[in-house]
C-alpha cells in the first residue's frame, strides 16, 4: 500500500497522540513536589525519569490498572482520578471526525484502563466515537508487548473484517506503537508530536510522518480529492 487512503483502520495510542498526556501528567504529580517544599525537576528530565519508571513496573505487574502505576500510593487516586481529565490536544477531535467521514473505522489500543478511557471519551475527547476499544486492562499487557498487537489484530479482522494490510497503527510513541507495530509488519504513520519525550528512541521508524493529527487529516482528504 502506498497511500494512505489504501487503509481501512486507524488503530490510535491514545496517551500522547490525542491526549496532552505529558501535560496532564506533569500538573497531575505537581502536589507531590508542592507536599515536599522542594521544587520538582526540569519537564524533560522528570518524564523521562518517569517513562523508564513506567516501563519497567508495567513489566512487573502487566495486570495493574495504569491509573495506579506513576505515582505514590498516598496519590495514587488522585493522580488515578485525573487521567479522564488530561487535556486533548487542539487539532485531535476535529481530526478524528473528519478522519471518521472519511471511511476509516477508528480503533483503540491504549496502556490505559476502561475507566480512565471513558473518562477521557466523554470529556475531552468529547464522546467521539470509535469503532472498537482495547486497554491494557482488557489485554492483560501493556505496550509495547507483541501480544498487544496481536490481540488487536484478531480483533480488528473478527470484529471488522479487517485484515493486517489494512490496519495503520497512528501514533506518536516510537517505544510504546511503531517499534511493535513493525515488528508485526503493520505499518505506521507518526504523528510526532512537538516537544514530547515520553516514548522517543534513537531509530525512528514509520511509514508517514505529521507534526499533528490535524495535518494527517489533511492528506486523507487530499488524496481523496485527487481519486474523485
Amino acid at each position: 500500500m502506498s497511500k494512505l487512503t489504501d487503509f481501512k483502520v486507524l488503530c490510535f495510542d491514545v496517551y500522547g497522540t490525542l491526549i496532552d498526556w505529558e501535560t496532564g501528567i506533569t500538573t497531575a504529580l505537581a502536589p507531590l513536589f508542592a507536599a515536599s517544599s522542594r521544587p520538582g525537576p526540569p519537564r524533560a528530565e522528570l518524564l523521562s525519569a518517569l517513562h523508564t519508571l513506567e516501563t519497567a513496573q508495567q513489566r512487573l505487574t502487566p495486570t495493574l490498572p495504569y491509573r495506579d502505576l506513576p505515582p505514590p500510593p498516598s496519590l495514587s487516586s488522585a493522580f488515578g482520578a485525573s487521567v479522564g481529565s488530561w487535556p486533548a490536544f487542539p487539532d485531535t477531535v476535529a481530526a478524528l471526525r473528519r478522519l471518521s467521514s472519511s471511511g476509516y473505522k477508528l480503533v483503540v489500543l491504549s496502556n490505559t484502563d476502561r475507566a480512565s478511557f471513558a473518562a477521557t471519551n466523554a470529556g475531552p475527547l468529547e464522546g467521539v466515537p470509535f469503532d472498537l476499544v482495547l486497554t491494557a486492562e482488557d489485554v492483560g499487557s501493556f505496550k509495547p508487548a507483541a501480544r498487544n498487537f496481536d490481540i488487536m489484530l484478531k480483533e480488528v479482522g473478527d470484529k471488522l473484517g479487517v485484515g493486517r494490510e489494512g490496519v495503520l497503527q497512528t501514533a506518536q510513541s516510537q517505544f510504546h506503537d511503531h517499534h511493535p507495530a513493525r515488528a508485526k509488519g503493520v505499518r505506521s504513520c507518526w504523528i510526532a508530536r512537538q516537544g514530547a519525550v515520553m516514548g522517543n528512541m534513537d531509530e525512528e521508524v514509520y511509514d508517514w510522518k505529521f507534526v499533528t493529527l490535524g495535518e494527517m487529516a489533511d492528506a486523507v482528504e487530499a488524496e481523496r480529492a485527487v481519486v474523485s
